[in-house]
Formats: structure tokens, C-alpha cells, sequence
């Protein structure tokens, strides 16, 4: 058949399908998610869903909905409408019967739409974001013919074809054309257009941004502009990708998700030593780490397979990305109960882990199930159960933590771990060789009760009188002929008698306290037990009067091979001796076994102290179910979770990735994309990225930012006319580029590298830049501000040292969070304590001041100078316009300085400062406060 013929054959097709449907031969299918779902969900679920369950009906679920009702009648019968009691409620005209109880009656629209759904069988239907990832077909662009993959001979190129960079393009013009083709307002139609592309100055301003948290240099914009070869924009976005500062940029994103801080919060919000962990960050986004990997690292990395010979432990780095979920705060306050609080960091990692990588709102399913999502309160305990078992305790040493032994004693942990492997191998000395690195596994000395003259000291440590006792129930002695004790005495001639099962029971050993002693910890020989035991604690300290033997923690260990087993040899005094060290650590997660494995029970209405059910480790079935073959731990939960069937994983971070490029995510609310979040502006895009970031990226975060930058939706100028403007008003049809304010980290870090004063050392401690005085309020230690050298208090912002009760305060007013607990989205606010902030904070003043001395020695006069600050800021020529605003503010500030010398020194910190310099640095201030300037465009 003749081409001819085909093109006539196939558009007869399209006109009679066409006019069946005018016709109405098939019947308008009624959609359960985009029309019956949102009906329920305002009109229905609160009586009927999750928490509550009126009459005993529920609308969560399709097998609760169907069920009888407590009256007996069904409330939906599939297939009839007249025959369910759900529709007659609802068309009652008696307010006492008639549903919703107590509110408006439904529109005539919605009870005809839930007629027709019951009458076509009531399907339901799984909302879009918990079905797995399907990659949809790439749309077609060009003509009409183009798209039905029909091409014509001597037809010119469409705008679109030329316009389109990659496939995003693609999907972005779809979304464009189906609004054009759909709408009735012609204006509307006319003005939905992609944009051109942006200057090349603002383009490598905004991806430079983007990428590194950084804006390019004058002499990289030149370079750029000059570069005429086609691949000059890919080139600039690899430079990018591959710089030390694209880690840091996307580590200081993690940070909020991570809810990292310096200090562990609450009232007394002690320090705290996890900066590695932030270090592990930066090297994972520079490395490109695989996003599967990246997630399991962190949700289990102490789980790991790949052990180190030596230490029997995973490697250091994959510990450390445990730190993750050690971000969680310590309540450190006297009095305060370590369970409770142990709990409560237990609930912060269930709920954090769904907000960051599940992008759902899992928490309230911790009181009752949930009243929108298909999550079962039970579901939400078993969850728990993946974590219940880590060994932190909300004990003030902050343990379990990684040891890092440096310098000679490094060399001796080294000398002994030999030493072990030429006694024995490895799996023999297994406890010692963990226990060095780790402290752990160990009993803390709150696992101590029933208390005669004896107490939890502060609510932290188990402290003993003379004649006083203790008991630590339920101890497994078998193959344990070593007892290992750090506690602290001030007195001599105190003996401490441990016996079995009970006050007079057998002794199991009899120790003496050594004095003076602080925090010392001692290895004793005991003899061989078998079985469990209560073990009863009991102080002769006749000298003591009122002084407190204190015990931290206590540990049950098997004789390293080749020591004798009524004293310790010389393998185990060395050992003994590297425990009491003080090496730098930092928290990690490890989880108990045996006697400190925990059961997990369901809590009644969320209420720790009403326990009920007990449940094993399991995920929600809604989502998808746990593989067979997966250990039901941490490591299984992350396998899981990064299963290409698993919906949520993948969708959740390209989403995450492209909020932080466009300012708002293809769901607008990144941290919820159940059924009550935004619904998505593309979601054909979302899903394609989705499946491109698993299946062709690898989990290369980096290969999908590539992919997201090189569109020409990213491209795009970001200026827009006020059609444009009106008739989407947020962007969310991607018909021009990304304009948003720089993130509060990028406002300060811009403010010093463009001034030349931003220092790139990478990774250590935090540091104390700047800041007012009397924002540190820490009556308890006397903790204080201590501002960092010269040097140091210019690294990034990502650096600072933060106090979750006394956040940096430049960095609260540009709306990052305290970092109490996770925050998935930072809302942009505009206040006028922002400008204070860039006029006034010692940073930005001392950054002007700094930029001024600099456009001074290029240029001569006062509007050169402005123009070269103007330049080196906003890397473009000033506007006419603006230059003479700035020059007036910069003349009349300098006649104000001549008469007012006084306030010239104290703007510029030194006597004589000269009126023109102070008066350049007020005008070089103005220009880093320009809205242009803090502004992405």
C-alpha cells in the first residue's frame, strides 16, 4: 500500500474513533485516584479511615470499605449504587442521618461521581506514588505528523526540535502543548512558550551556583563567553561536577535531612564529636557514591559484609556513615529517664528515614493508622523493630562511638592486634578486637535495679554506698571468664562482692575499688559460669562515709587464647591499658545481640509506657514486600528500600535533586508524596527520571544533575513577561528558568569568595566565625563562643560550628532550621531582618570592607570602582541606571564620613580610615545586598 494511502487509511481511523466517543459508545471510566480519592479524603476519611472508624466503617482500605458495617448493611456493594448505603446516606436530606455528619452535603457532581464508581465496581486503585516506577515512552516533538512517528519529505523543523537539549525537554513541551491544546484562553495559549536561553554570564552564575554552592569567577565567565565550540556549556558542567566544591554544596544540603549538629539539643545541648561523619558526606557526593549505596552506608553500614580482617569490624568510613542516624539528640538533663529518650530517638529514625528517602508521612502512624495512606499501625512498630536493637542508650558518653587512636598508640593497638593474630585467629579474639575500636557489647550502668543505698547518680551513672547494692538481671555467663568494670572511687579500702543470683547467693568474684580512680577501667578474671544469672552487686567501703562508688559500665568477656585464666597475661594489661585512653571517637550504630537484643512491642496509641503486642521486623505490604531472602535487620531494610521495584526510593531523590535546581520539585511537596502532598506537575517526567536514574545512571547522583543542568528547561532565562507571570505565576508549566533566593549557606559563602577572602580547607572540626555577642546562653558547662583564627573563620558555612538551642544566627534569619529534628524542605521567607543581616553581620561587613580595598587598587575613580565591584559580584556590567543610585549613595556617604570621622574608624575597625574607604565600603555593601546579587537567576 502506497504511503498515500496509509496517511488517508489512518487519519479515517482517528476521526471514527473520535466520533465514537462523541457518540458516547464507551462509557467515561471514573478514576479512584484523581476523583474518588479526593472526595474521601476531605468529605469522608476523618470519620472513616485510619483513626477513627465510625459504625465500623473504613475507607482505607477496599477490604475495610466492603466490609460489613456495624449495622450490618454493606456500606458499598460493587456494581450497585442503590443498593449501598454509603450513596443513600449521602443524597438523605435528615441532618441527623445524612453524611457527612455535621458538615455540608456533597455536591450533586461528587455523589454522581461516587455513584458511577460504585456502579462500575469500586475499584480501587493504588495512589500514583506507591506503584512501582514504569518508564513512559519519551513524548514526540515537531508537527502533528512528526509525533504519530510520521515523517514528510521536505517538512521544515518545528521550534520545538531546535529548542529541546535532551529528553526532559521533551516531556516539558508535552506538558506545555497539552495545556496549549486544552485550554480555552487564547492569551494563555500564547503565552505558554519555552523561554530563550539565559546570558551566558547568568547561566554559568546559576549552574556554578547550583553545582558547587558557588558562583563562578570574572575570569571564568570571560573564558566561557569566549568559547565558541559546541560543547562549551558541557564543559563548564563537568568542571563543575568534578571540583571538591560540588561535595560540599550537596553535603550542606544532607545536613538538614540529617539533622546534624555539633551539640546533642535539648535544655543542657552538650557538644558533641560527629563532624566525621559531615567529612563522609563531602567524600561520598565527590566520589559520586552510588545512591543505593549512599542510603545503605548510612542506614547500616556497621551490617556490612565486607569485614575488615583485622578488626572484624566493617571498614572505618562505612561506620562512620552510620552517623547518620546518630544525629538524633541526648538528653543529658539530670533526672531525665535514658529509655524514654532512647525511645524517642528510635521514633526519630523511623520517621527521618521515610521523610528523607520514602518522602511520606509515616509518623503519625506511630499513634494510630494512617488516615490517608494505606499504613497500618502495626506496620509502623514492625518498622521500628529494624532499629529498636541499636545500642545507644541516650547515655551522656554518647557510646557506641569509633575509636581513632593516633600517634604511638595507634602503633600499640596495631602491635597487639599482631599479637592476637599470632595466638589465635581472628573469630577467637573477636570481642577484643571490636571492643578496642568500639566499647562494645557492654552493659551501661542504668541496666542496674533493684537499688539498696545505691542510685543513678544525675540520672546517669549507678552510684554505691557503703552496704549498698544492686542487681543486673538476666546475664548469660557461659564462655565468659573475663569481667570488665570503668567506675570511679575517691576513697581506699572499698571492696566491691558480685554474687550469683541473689544478696547471699554464691560469689561470683570479690574485687577491690582502686582509689583515687576516675572513669579507670579494669579487667578481672572470674571463674567459668554457665547459663544466665541475676548478679547482685554489693559495696563494703567503711571509709567511704558519703562518697559514691560510680560504675559506668560493665562487660563479660572470654580470656584471649594463651592467657592464664586466674590472672591477666601480658597481652590482656596491654589491652587493658589501651581501653583507658582517651582517643578521638566519634557515635556510630552497632546493634545488640544476645542479652542486649530487644524485643519490639506495639505501643498503645504511641504511649511508650503501654506496650501490647509484640512484633518482629517487617515493612508496610503497601509498598512492596520484603524479599524472602533478606536478614531482617537495618542492611535488609536498605536492600529493600533500594529495590528496583521499591516506588518511593528513586522518585523521592530525583525529585529532592530537582527542587534544589528549579526551586520547587516536580512535587512540590518533597517531603510528602502520599495522597494528601501536591500532585505532580509532570509526572510522566518524575517517573522517567526515576527510572533513568536506576536502570541507566546507575545511581550516579551526579550523571542525573548532568542530565537535569544540560536541558534547556534548566536553560532557560528565568525574566518572564507579565503574561507570562499571570498565567503561572509559580512556573510549575517550566516555561521559563529558575529565579529563587540563594539558601542561607550560598548567601554567606558567596558574600566571601567574591571578596577573596573564603579559605578552601576542606573537612576537621567545625569552626566559630563571627557572630554577636550573648547568643550562647550555657549555664551548665560554661561553654562559649570561642572565634576561630584569622583563617578559619572564613571556610564555608557548611563548617560552622552549630548549636541546635543557638543556631548560627545569620543562618536562622535565611530560614535554615535549628536541626532538632529532620527538615525536608527549607520555605523561603523575605524579611527585613535578612537585610539587617547582609548590612550589619561582622561577616558581610568585614566582606565589603575586603572588596572594597580590592576594586580600589584597580581602578581610580569612584565610578570605576563601583563598576569593577558591580562586575566582580554580579559578573555583568552595571545598568546606567544603577551605577547612579550607587554613585549617590557613594558621594553622600562620603561627605557624611568627612564630617563624621569617628564613625569612618569605627565602620573600618582602624584610626584614620580614610572617608573614601569607608564610604566605597558602604557602597561595596549596598551591592552584596542587591536582590540580584543573593538572588538565582
Amino acid at each position: 500500500m502506497k504511503p498515500k494511502h496509509l496517511l488517508i487509511g489512518g487519519l479515517g481511523t482517528v476521526v471514527l474513533l473520535s466520533s465514537f466517543s462523541m457518540l458516547g459508545v464507551f462509557e467515561q471510566k471514573v478514576d479512584y485516584n484523581t476523583q474518588i480519592k479526593p472526595i474521601l479524603n476531605k468529605q469522608c476519611i476523618a470519620c472513616h479511615g485510619g483513626v477513627k472508624k465510625t459504625a465500623g466503617f473504613s475507607l482505607l482500605f477496599r477490604h475495610e470499605a466492603l466490609a460489613p458495617t456495624k449495622s450490618g448493611k454493606p456500606a458499598i456493594v460493587p456494581g450497585d449504587a442503590d443498593a449501598s448505603e454509603m450513596i443513600r446516606r449521602l443524597t438523605l436530606d435528615d441532618p441527623k442521618e445524612r453524611m457527612p455528619l455535621d458538615g455540608p452535603p456533597l455536591s450533586e457532581e461528587e455523589i454522581q461521581l461516587l455513584r458511577d464508581w460504585v456502579d462500575q465496581g469500586a475499584e480501587w486503585g493504588d495512589h500514583w506514588a506507591y506503584t512501582p516506577v514504569e518508564k513512559p515512552e519519551v513524548p514526540r516533538l515537531g508537527s502533528f505528523w512528526n509525533r504519530l512517528g510520521i515523517s514528510i519529505p521536505g517538512m521544515a523543523e518545528s521550534d520545538e526540535t531546535t529548542w529541546a537539549k535532551n529528553e526532559i525537554d521533551h516531556f516539558v513541551l508535552d506538558g506545555l502543548r497539552t495545556v496549549r491544546d486544552t485550554t480555552t484562553d487564547a492569551e494563555l495559549a500564547k503565552t505558554l512558550r519555552p523561554s530563550a536561553e539565559a546570558s551566558r554570564a547568568t547561566l554559568l552564575r546559576r549552574v556554578s551556583l547550583d553545582l558547587t554552592g558557588l558562583p563562578p569567577t570574572p575570569e571564568q565567565v570571560s573564558a566561557f563567553v569566549r568559547d565558541t565550540s559546541p560543547d562549551a556549556y558541557e564543559k563548564q558542567v563537568d568542571r563543575l561536577l568534578a571540583s571538591s566544591a560540588y561535595g560540599e554544596k550537596w553535603a550542606g544540603m544532607w545536613l538538614d535531612l540529617a539533622r546534624y549538629a555539633d551539640t546533642k539539643g535539648y535544655e543542657r545541648d552538650p557538644g558533641r564529636q560527629i563532624w566525621r561523619y559531615r567529612d563522609w558526606l563531602i567524600k561520598a557526593f565527590n566520589d559520586d557514591k552510588p545512591y543505593n549505596l549512599f542510603l545503605t552506608e548510612q542506614l547500616a553500614g556497621d551490617l556490612m559484609p565486607n569485614r575488615d580482617p583485622v578488626t572484624g569490624l566493617p571498614p572505618d568510613d562505612q561506620l562512620v556513615a552510620t552517623g547518620f542516624h546518630r544525629n538524633t539528640m541526648n538528653n543529658d538533663e539530670g533526672g531525665t529517664q535514658d529509655e524514654e529518650f532512647r525511645v524517642a530517638a528510635v521514633i526519630d529514625r523511623v520517621n527521618t528515614t521515610w521523610d528523607v528517602f520514602g518522602g511520606t508521612t509515616f509518623a503519625c502512624v506511630q499513634c494510630h493508622s494512617h488516615p490517608y495512606d494505606p499504613f497500618t499501625h502495626e506496620e509502623y512498630y514492625k518498622y521500628m523493630a529494624f532499629f529498636n536493637n541499636t545500642r545507644d542508650e541516650d547515655v551522656t558518653t554518647d557510646t557506641p562511638t569509633l575509636r581513632f587512636y593516633k600517634d604511638k598508640d595507634s602503633v600499640r593497638v596495631q602491635e597487639l592486634y599482631s599479637w592476637m593474630g599470632r595466638l589465635a585467629p581472628p573469630g577467637q579474639t573477636a570481642q577484643q578486637r571490636q571492643f578496642l575500636r568500639t566499647l562494645e557489647p557492654k552493659f551501661n550502668s542504668h541496666a542496674l535495679d533493684q537499688y539498696q543505698k545505691a542510685s543513678l547518680l544525675d540520672a546517669k551513672f549507678f552510684g554505691i554506698l557503703h552496704e549498698g547494692s544492686g542487681r543486673l538481671p538476666n546475664v548469660t555467663l557461659t564462655g565468659q571468664n573475663r569481667l570488665l568494670l570503668a567506675w570511679s572511687n575517691e576513697t581506699p579500702g572499698a571492696t566491691l562482692t558480685i554474687r550469683r543470683d541473689s544478696l547471699n547467693g554464691p560469689v561470683l568474684v570479690s574485687l577491690p575499688v582502686p582509689a583515687p580512680a576516675r572513669d579507670t577501667v579494669q579487667i578481672f578474671p572470674i571463674p567459668e559460669v554457665a547459663g544466665r544469672h541475676n548478679l547482685f552487686f554489693r559495696l563494703d567501703n567503711p571509709k567511704g562515709g558519703n562518697k559514691w562508688v560510680s560504675i559506668k559500665w560493665i562487660a563479660f568477656q572470654r580470656a584471649m587464647p594463651g592467657q592464664p585464666a586466674d590472672r591477666l597475661g601480658a597481652i590482656e594489661t596491654e589491652y587493658a591499658l589501651l581501653l583507658n585512653k582517651r582517643p578521638q571517637s566519634t557515635p556510630i550504630l552497632l546493634d545488640g545481640t544476645g542479652d542486649l537484643a530487644r524485643a519490639t512491642q506495639v505501643f498503645d496509641r504511641g504511649n511508650w509506657l503501654v506496650k501490647t503486642k509484640r512484633v518482629q521486623p517487617d515493612v508496610p505490604k503497601s509498598i512492596l514486600p520484603l524479599a524472602p531472602g533478606l536478614p531482617r535487620n537495618r542492611l535488609g531494610l536498605a536492600r529493600w528500600m533500594t529495590d528496583r521495584k521499591h516506588p518511593l526510593t528513586a522518585r523521592v531523590a530525583v525529585n529532592r535533586f530537582w527542587e534544589q535546581l528549579f526551586g520547587t520539585g516536580l512535587v512540590e511537596t518533597v517531603e510528602d508524596l502520599g495522597t494528601q502532598g501536591s500532585t505532580p506537575t509532570h509526572r510522566a517526567l518524575l517517573d522517567y527520571l526515576a527510572a533513568e536514574f536506576m536502570e541507566t545512571d546507575g545511581w550516579r547522583v551526579k550523571k542525573m544533575l548532568r542530565r537535569m543542568v544540560l536541558s534547556a528547561t534548566y536553560r532557560q532565562q528565568s525574566a518572564a513577561s507579565a503574561a507570562l507571570v499571570a498565567a503561572d505565576p509559580t512556573n510549575k508549566y517550566l516555561a521559563r528558568g529558575p529565579r529563587v533566593r540563594l539558601a542561607a549557606e550560598q548567601v554567606r559563602d558567596q558574600a566571601l569568595a567574591v571578596s577573596g577572602l573564603l579559605n578552601p580547607k576542606m573537612y576537621g572540626p567545625s569552626v566559630m566565625p563571627p557572630q554577636p555577642d550573648g547568643i550562647w546562653q550555657s549555664p551548665y558547662n560554661g561553654e562559649s563562643w570561642k572565634l576561630s583564627d584569622a583563617t578559619d573563620r572564613n571556610r564555608r558555612a557548611l563548617y560552622t560550628y552549630w548549636k541546635r538551642t543557638a543556631p548560627y544566627p545569620s543562618m536562622i534569619t535565611f530560614d535554615s532550621p535549628s536541626r532538632e529534628f529532620c527538615q525536608v524542605r527549607r520555605l523561603r521567607t523575605n524579611t527585613p531582618l535578612q537585610a539587617l543581616v547582609t548590612l550589619n553581620d561582622p561577616v558581610y561587613v568585614e566582606a565589603a570592607q575586603t572588596l572594597a580595598d580590592c576594586v580600589r587598587e584597580q581602578a581610580r575613580t569612584p565610578e570605576e570602582q563601583i563598576k569593577a565591584a558591580f562586575r566582580r559580584v554580579a559578573l555583568r556590567e552595571i545598568e546606567p541606571r544603577k551605577l547612579a543610585v550607587l554613585l549617590r549613595l557613594y558621594r553622600n556617604t562620603e561627605q557624611h564620613y568627612r564630617q563624621h570621622p569617628d564613625e569612618a574608624q569605627q565602620l573600618m575597625g582602624f584610626e584614620r580610615a580614610s572617608p573614601a574607604l569607608a564610604a566605597l565600603t558602604v557602597t561595596t555593601n549596598t551591592v552584596l545586598n542587591l536582590d540580584e546579587v543573593i538572588t538565582k537567576e
